[in-house]
């Protein structure tokens, strides 16, 4: 049975044992994101990202690199191509890809506690990768006014990237760029101010203008308008002057039509009188040459009767002459004998028997 006394001792051997030990011997449990080299004598024994190993302390040396990005912002005061103070502000981040080659130019080693470098050369790793930003945001500044730089951040942003990233110090220490922004290109407030009232002078010029482009748009709106009126009301009259004119083409072509009907029946009419005065002077050449043969027959009728007693002519057309013919012979014979006839009385009644007998 142990006493108190020795179950004492024990114990405290056990724990300058646990203590010998912990001095002699570590133990090293790495995450994915760091990169273990583990020196052996100067030499390195392994190495590889997240490694978990015991180590003899004494003759081993811990290299930690972390691989992970690391992002760093930053913010200079630089001098653009037309002399202008210019505040860049911006972002860097990188990470280290090559970590073999790092440790070769810089200490990661970590202290005996394995929590601390023995080093200030991961925090001068940021310093440097900041410098080689400054230096390049430096060289891009120098080619570009400063107007140019307010309004073409974007185009700094991309050359300051692509100039980094192909910097000779990111492949000499084996890291490589992840990406780079600018968030920021300021002027110094009093350049601020002066560029501030010179874009406000333009913003209300822009406003004045786009008023008198609105004006112009709207008179030239209010004209085209008044053109489309009034080519509208030419249209109007227009097919009004093509339908007047179109009326008195056809009024042109009824008159021209009755015209040339009138001139037709007119020429009809003139070809029949002329026609009439042909008959009428053919009927008058008939009636002369007939009149002229009845007289002929006259004259030639006379000539045989021209010796003979008109009494004895009278006593040959009795027999032929009506009873009015008659009557009217006897009266004359009567009258050219009223000195011998003493009284001669005519009554009514015989008259009017004679006068019967002439209607019978």
């Amino acid at each position: 049975m142990f006493d108190a006394f020795s179950f004492i001792i024990i114990a405290f051997a056990l724990i300058i044992f646990l203590m010998i030990f912990r001095r002699l011997f570590g133990h090293v449990k790495a995450n994915p994101s760091v990169y273990i080299i583990h020196f052996r004598n100067g030499k390195p024994v392994r190495q590889g990202a997240g490694l978990s190993f015991f180590y003899f302390a004494p003759n081993a040396s811990l290299v930690s690199i972390p691989l992970e990005t690391i992002d760093i912002p930053f913010m200079f005061q630089e001098v653009s191509q037309d002399f202008q103070e210019v505040t860049v502000q911006g972002q860097v981040t990188y990470r280290i890809s090559e970590p073999v080659v790092l440790a070769g130019m810089m200490n990661f080693t970590l202290g005996p506690d394995r929590k601390a470098y023995l080093s200030e050369d991961p925090q001068k790793l940021s310093a440097r990768v900041v410098t080689v930003v400054q230096v390049q945001v430096r060289n891009a500044l120098q080619t570009m006014p400063l107007q140019d730089l307010l309004r073409r951040s974007s185009e700094l942003e991309i050359s300051v990237r692509d100039a980094v990233g192909q910097a000779a110090t990111f492949k000499t220490l084996g890291i490589s760029l992840v990406d780079l922004s600018i968030l920021a290109v300021k002027p110094n407030p009093d350049t601020g101010r002066a560029l501030e009232a010179n874009a406000r002078e333009q913003i209300l010029k822009q406003a004045d203008d786009a008023v008198y482009v609105r004006r112009n748009a709207a008179i030239e709106q209010e004209r085209a308008v008044k053109e489309n009126e009034l080519n509208t009301e030419i249209a109007i009259e227009t097919k009004k002057r093509q339908i007047r004119d179109t009326q008195l083409e056809a009024e042109r072509a009824e008159l021209e039509r009755r015209q040339e009907i009138e001139d037709q029946a007119l020429t009809g009419k003139i070809n029949l009188e002329e026609r009439n005065r042909e008959l009428t002077v053919l009927r008058l050449e008939n009636a002369r040459k007939e009149a002229d043969a009845k007289a002929y027959a006259i004259s030639t009728t006379m000539a045989v009767f021209k010796d003979v007693d008109p009494k004895v002519l009278q006593a040959l057309t009795i027999g032929q002459a009506k009873s009015s013919t008659l009557i009217a012979q006897a009266f004359n014979g009567l009258a050219e004998g009223a000195d011998r006839i003493g009284e001669l009385n005519i009554s009514p009644a015989l008259l009017r028997s004679l006068l019967e007998d002439q209607e019978d």
